[in-house]
């Protein structure tokens, strides 16, 4: 009787934690299924003295955590901004983010490094990125 009460206070101790756990949100999809289809337009810049560029959206990208799509601004063959047009709501892709433009815009291609605890965001900002690229040419 005496190790019935701590076994099931430790029971109900450990469950609390899987009773609150809450998956990030997101649609759970195929993993890199391509939703929609790269799309470029021409900017002429913007009224505030922004240099012109060309800007183009990469393929949207379904993934177990979200959908990832970026939209890329080349000046010239250039690599100028990347943007995250859809992200999962999750911190490690909230973190992984500035590390994977500023990458990105270092080595002026999507042959980047994958990002410690963002696997799947950075492999789907990869190829999001690199559909980007090939529909500028």
């Amino acid at each position: 009787m005496k190790r019935a009460v701590p076994v099931v206070v430790l029971s109900i101790a450990g469950l609390v934690p899987v009773w609150r756990y809450e998956p990030s949100a997101g649609a759970p999809a195929s993993t890199a299924a391509p939703a929609t289809a790269p799309s470029a337009s021409a900017s002429s810049g913007t009224s505030s003295g922004a240099s012109p560029g060309t800007v183009v959206k990469g393929t949207t990208i379904r993934t177990d955590k979200g959908p990832v799509q970026v939209q890329v601004t080349f000046d010239g063959d250039r690599i100028t901004a990347v943007r995250m047009l859809q992200q999962p709501n999750h911190p490690q892709t909230t973190a992984a983010v500035p590390k994977l433009v500023a990458e990105t815009l270092k080595a002026q291609s999507a042959d980047i490094d994958t990002v410690s605890g963002a696997t799947i965001t950075s492999g789907a900002y990869k190829e999001s990125l690199q559909a980007a690229i090939d529909v500028r040419g």
